[in-house]
């Protein structure tokens, strides 16, 4: 057991986990913050769990709790800021780039980080951004069309 001391969308917390506890697990299950999903079983391949550590997209299924002690983490449901949604979620509702939803948060989370380093992508480099996230239910073309959608608004805004 070990303690550990992260912050996560703003809160502090100081918890003792088991030093092979995966942070995923310890998202979802110590903290109960269920956006964070668990779609390959541990392998790293899907996506859905992807969180920004100290504002990286990071997969937290590849991660131990342990690894995140000190770090800031943002979650999905640390997108939204005054209850008022991100553009990138915005764009996906209006655009419909999401089916089941499984696997939105993980793209989310993804697709946030990259807009931050590219702020004008073209569809095909979204594409390529968009290769460590699995969707199983769309083409992916809502998905390109909703990121783009909050690219532009993004410009528009002055990144608001």
């Amino acid at each position: 057991m070990k303690t550990i001391n992260v912050t996560i969308n703003g809160t502090r917390y100081e918890e003792t986990v088991p030093v092979r506890m995966l942070l995923v697990d310890f998202i979802r299950e110590r903290l109960a913050l269920t956006g964070t999903h668990v779609g390959c079983t541990y392998e790293g391949v899907c996506g859905a769990c992807t969180i920004h550590l100290d504002g990286e997209a990071v997969k937290s299924c590849m991660l131990l709790a342990v690894q995140a002690d000190g770090h800031e983490i943002t979650t999905v449901e640390g997108l939204a800021k005054g209850g008022e949604l991100s553009a990138l979620q915005r764009a996906f509702r209006q655009h419909h780039g999401l089916q089941c939803g499984f696997c939105t948060p993980g793209i989310l989370m993804n697709m946030t980080e990259f807009l931050v380093h590219n702020p004008t992508p073209t569809d095909d480099e979204i594409r390529q951004g968009l290769i460590g996230n699995l969707c199983r239910c769309t083409g992916y073309v809502h998905i390109v069309t909703s990121v783009r959608a909050a690219a532009d608004e993004l410009a528009r805004t002055g990144g608001a």
